[in-house]
C-alpha cells in the first residue's frame, strides 16, 4: 500500500483507558505503519505490558515497544501508578523490559527516515523532551507531530493532565521548531464520548476486546470513556474528522496553555470536531477483517 503513513506512537497507555483504544485503531488501520510504541511516566514496564497485550490481541507482535523516562524532568505530579495492568496481568506478556530504551530507539528511527515519520503524543511530554534535547535536529527531521495536550477554546483555567504532569518538558516540546505540531486540545475531545453499555457492544472484536477488559477497571469509576487519544489517532489518518486554525500555543510554569490565533504561527489546533464522522472513521477499521 503506497499511502502508508509511518507513525511511532508515545503513550502513557495503562491509566486512562483512551491510550489502549487509540493504540487499537492505529494497530488495525491498514494505511498506518506503526513503526514503534514507547511508554512515559510511572512503571515504564506495566504500561509496556499493557500495550504488548493489545499489540498481541490484534495480531500485530511484530511492532517494537520500548520503556522510556519514569520521572519527569524537574516538578511536577507525576504519574506512578498503572491501574489497568492488574486487569491484564494473567494474559501472556513480557516481564523482563529493558529499562530506557524508548528514546535511543526514537532518535535512531526518525534520523532512518527524515521528513517522514509523524509523532503521535498522547502522554506526558519527557520522553519527547530528552529527545529534542538530545539531538537538536530531531524536530527539523519529523514530518510532523500530533499531540493530545492542552485546553484552547475554553475558559478552563486547569492546565490538561498531559500539559501538568512535567511542565517543563511540556514547555520544552512546544518551544521545539518542529515543520508541524498539531494539537487536539481537552475542549474538543470531550465532545467525543461513549456510555459503558455501548462500549461493551461495540467492542466486542479483537483487539477491542482485550481493550475492554481494562475498560472495566476504568468502568469502576466512570460510567463513559473518552475518545481524546483515538481522535488525535484518527486525524493523523482522516484528518478531515476536525477543523483546524494555526497559531502560536505557549505553556505556564505549571503546563497551562495558552492559543494565539495566527495564520503565520508555528502550532496548528483542532478547533471542531466531526463527532459522527470520526466515530464513523474510527469504528470502520474494526470491520475490515
Amino acid at each position: 500500500m503506497t499511502d502508508r503513513i509511518p507513525i511511532l506512537l508515545d503513550t502513557d497507555i495503562g491509566s486512562d483507558i483512551d491510550d489502549a483504544v487509540a493504540l487499537s485503531y492505529l494497530l488495525k488501520n491498514p494505511r498506518c505503519e506503526l513503526l514503534g510504541i514507547t511508554t512515559v511516566t510511572g512503571d515504564v514496564a506495566k504500561r509496556c505490558a499493557c500495550a504488548e497485550v493489545v499489540c498481541r490481541a490484534a495480531r500485530r507482535e511484530e511492532v517494537p515497544i520500548h520503556s522510556g523516562t519514569s520521572k519527569v524532568l524537574l516538578h511536577g505530579p507525576g504519574q506512578p501508578n498503572v491501574p489497568h495492568y492488574d486487569a491484564i496481568a494473567h494474559l501472556p506478556h513480557q516481564r523482563n523490559w529493558k529499562p530506557n530504551t524508548a528514546v535511543d530507539v526514537l532518535r535512531q528511527t526518525i534520523r532512518s527516515r527524515p521528513q517522514e515519520i509523524t509523532l503521535l503524543t498522547i502522554a506526558p511530554f519527557t520522553n519527547i523532551a530528552l529527545l529534542f534535547a538530545i539531538d537538536l535536529e530531531i524536530p527539523s527531521l519529523l514530518k510532523g507531530l500530533v499531540s493530545m495536550a492542552g485546553v484552547y477554546f475554553s475558559p478552563e483555567s486547569k492546565p490538561e493532565w498531559n500539559c501538568r504532569v512535567d511542565p517543563i518538558a511540556t514547555a520544552m516540546v512546544y518551544g521545539a521548531k518542529v515543520p508541524n505540531h498539531t494539537s487536539f486540545g481537552l475542549d474538543v475531545t470531550l465532545q467525543c464520548t461513549m456510555p459503558a453499555d455501548e462500549v461493551r457492544k461495540r467492542f466486542a472484536r479483537p483487539p477491542l476486546d482485550v481493550v475492554l477488559i481494562m475498560a472495566e477497571t476504568w468502568f469502576k469509576e466512570h460510567d463513559v470513556i473518552r475518545f481524546h487519544d483515538p481522535l488525535a489517532a484518527t486525524a493523523i489518518l482522516a484528518p478531515e474528522v476536525c477543523e483546524y486554525e494555526r497559531g502560536t500555543i505557549r505553556i505556564g510554569s505549571e503546563g497551562e496553555s495558552a492559543f494565539v490565533a495566527d495564520a503565520t504561527g508555528p502550532h496548528r489546533v483542532a478547533r471542531a470536531v466531526q463527532v459522527t464522522q470520526f466515530l464513523e472513521r474510527y469504528f470502520s477499521v474494526f470491520a475490515m477483517d
